[in-house]
């Protein structure tokens, strides 16, 4: 049997630029690591398409899959439901295929759990003023939604030293080289 690949959990608060480093790393190491993507009850955002950046589901069918057992992990968020799909995940693990997890503080103990040499990285942001800005400048959200977000990382940020490393997302490019020696080093490990 072929060498194993290393499954990379990223969580953080939202706003914080986990998805931008995680676009980089996914980028620079194409082919050698690859984005898992997640089930999701929530509605896709402008652009996003079904089976690329989520596969959305309606609650019926995520409570199904919760009850077979075919989640790695899932979590309710901002009252939507996230969860992995195992078989995709153990696929290409057993191919030698690295993944990414982008998931919740909750999913990452579930994962941490049944997967322990899982390699977590927690992203912070510089100051709770810094995540506020970036999450008002995206545009995205409502202001109770922005609030419920911010809420969410007061509960969260206290939970990064659980992880195995903890990146602070100040200088996006100095943040990047962080995210890509805990890659490389925990790659070569592998």
């Amino acid at each position: 049997m072929g060498k194993m690949g290393v499954l990379f959990v990223f969580s953080g608060p939202s706003g914080v630029g986990k998805g931008t480093l995680k676009k980089r790393l996914l980028e620079e190491f194409k082919g050698q690591i690859v984005d898992s993507v997640s089930a999701t009850t929530r509605e896709p955002r402008k652009d996003e398409q079904d089976g690329r950046e989520y596969f959305f589901i309606s609650r019926q069918e995520f409570d199904r899959r919760v009850e077979n057992n075919d989640f790695l992990e899932h979590a309710e968020f901002s009252g939507n439901c996230y969860g992995t799909p195992r078989e995709n995940v153990m696929n290409l693990l057993n191919r030698g295929i690295d993944v990414v997890l982008e998931i919740d503080v909750q999913g990452a103990r579930q994962v941490r759990e049944k997967m322990s040499d899982c390699v977590s990285i927690f992203i912070l942001p510089p100051s709770f003023e810094e995540l506020e800005h970036r999450l008002r400048e995206r545009h995205t959200e409502t202001e109770d939604k922005i609030l419920e977000r911010l809420e969410t990382a007061r509960r969260e940020i206290p939970c990064a030293p659980e992880y195995d490393y903890q990146i602070v997302n100040n200088d996006l490019d100095a943040a990047y080289d962080q995210l890509r020696n805990v890659y490389v080093h925990a790659a070569q490990r592998a």
